[in-house]
């Protein structure tokens, strides 16, 4: 059937009004809306119902007039509203709302692991490093396996005060160390019955050279390593004195002559009881002989060396007697170093101003002289005598004046003494004193 026709809307005028639409009752809640004719069904093959076409647009016109809807009624509380349509369909609203019952999943509870057995691993004390000590120097010998953890160490993060390796067993895995009681930074300690030196050993881990990783697998350490030697003893001869306080070698020629050389205190009237001296202290010294049967003597010092270690040939040196009895330090440093005026024949006196080494510096040191003896009533001369530089000229001890100006040249030409013949070892002895400590 052919579809109905739908009448046309006029057309559009612009300027003029558009037709007005009948505004729609206002909806008031709980009244029933409005019956709406239901629209006939769709027949297949007929025409549409014809629909009035709403009036054409004209521009300037006011648009046509839409009925307001009546206003919604409230629902009365506690009830379910229902609306009804043309086709007497009913729709019923919500209600109330549901207890929500979903929530989140738990995690997992992960089962209860047993209990283990374990013990923490304390470290354990290794004997790694051994020490000898005799007359004058320690041995050190140090495993590799520092720690014991099988990790071995370098020689050249080890030392000794300072001094580095000085052997190596690769077969044995040891490194060696052999250091003078005076060197290697070792500190000297006086009980009033030993005397200690003390060392340190000290390692010091870094990174290996052929790795860029900055890491390390072992600790640092310092290991306390002394030599404890008995002050009323005397190790040697020919080694380290640390006897009695002060220490004070002497000589026997034949038995016949016994040289000296002490330490005394400040008045000269006694031995010094300590060996300790501060920079800028006086040293006082005194030479003598002792003749017995002998007829009177006169002691002269001809030679004064001090070093840092109890070897005259060890370096550095400071000769400050030398050209047969001229003490120079005084001219050499302005000190108040001198001989003092003789009193006795058999006894000389002399004071040296305390000083330090600048480089090979112990903190203490060893003074060696080369003492004669002459008889009393024999004339002094180039070769015995004792010259001081006082008041910018040199003066001797025994009024020797004359005697001294060869002090700025060379005293003397006589050919050296063999000092193993009897008649040459009576005469003249090397004694020393030390060690002598310096602080500052």
């Amino acid at each position: 059937m052919p579809r109905p026709q739908v009448p046309a809307s006029p057309p559009f005028v612009p300027g003029m009004p558009r037709p007005q639409v009948p505004a729609s009752p206002p909806f008031v809640p709980g009244m029933p809306r409005p019956q709406v004719p239901a629209s006939p069904p769709f027949v297949p093959g007929m025409p549409r119902p014809q629909v009035p076409a709403s009036p054409p647009f004209v521009p300037g016109m006011p648009p046509p007039q839409v009925p307001a809807s009546p206003p919604l009624a409230p629902l009365p509380q506690g009830t379910v509203g229902q609306l009804q349509d043309s086709g007497s369909v009913q729709q019923q609203l919500l209600g109330p709302v549901k207890e929500l019952t979903w929530k989140y999943p738990e995690m997992p509870v992960e089962p209860t692991s047993p209990p283990v057995q374990f013990q923490l691993r304390e470290p354990v004390s290794v004997s790694s490093v051994a020490a000898t000590c005799d007359e004058n120097m320690v041995h050190v010998q140090v495993k590799k396996d520092l720690f014991g953890s099988g990790e071995l160490i370098r020689a050249s993060d080890i030392s000794l005060g300072g001094c580095g390796v000085t052997g190596e067993d690769s077969v044995a895995q040891l490194l060696y160390f052999q250091s003078y009681l005076q060197a290697c930074g070792s500190q000297v300690v006086m009980t009033n019955d030993t005397l200690v030196y003390s060392f340190s050993l000290t390692y010091i881990p870094t990174a290996a050279s052929n790795t860029s990783a900055p890491i390390v697998r072992s600790s640092g350490a310092v290991i306390g390593i002394e030599c404890h030697y008995l002050r009323f003893h005397n190790v040697s001869s020919n080694a380290l004195q640390p006897a009695w306080i002060p220490y004070a070698a002497t000589k026997i020629a034949q038995e016949l002559l016994v040289f000296s050389l002490k330490l005394m205190t400040d008045d000269w009237q006694f031995e010094r009881p300590s060996n300790v001296y501060y920079m800028g202290d006086l040293i006082h010294f005194e030479a003598s002989v002792k003749q017995y049967n002998h007829v009177p003597l006169r002691v002269f010092v001809d030679s004064c060396l001090v070093t840092p270690y109890p070897y005259a040939a060890s370096a550095p040196s400071y000769l400050f007697i030398q050209n047969h009895g001229c003490l120079v330090d005084s001219k050499l440093t302005g000190s108040s170093s001198r001989f003092l005026p003789r009193t006795q024949d058999f006894k000389l006196q002399f004071q040296l101003e305390a000083f330090r080494f600048q480089q090979g510096d112990t903190g203490s040191l060893y003074i060696t002289c080369v003492l004669k003896a002459t008889a009393a009533a024999s004339p002094t001369d180039a070769e015995h005598k004792a010259c001081s530089f006082v008041g910018q000229k040199w003066a001797g001890a025994g009024g020797e004046d004359q005697l001294c100006s060869c002090c700025d040249g060379t005293c003397g030409s006589r050919k050296a003494r063999d000092l193993t013949s009897v008649s040459d070892s009576m005469w003249e002895k090397e004694v020393s004193v030390g060690p002598v400590f310096i602080r500052d």
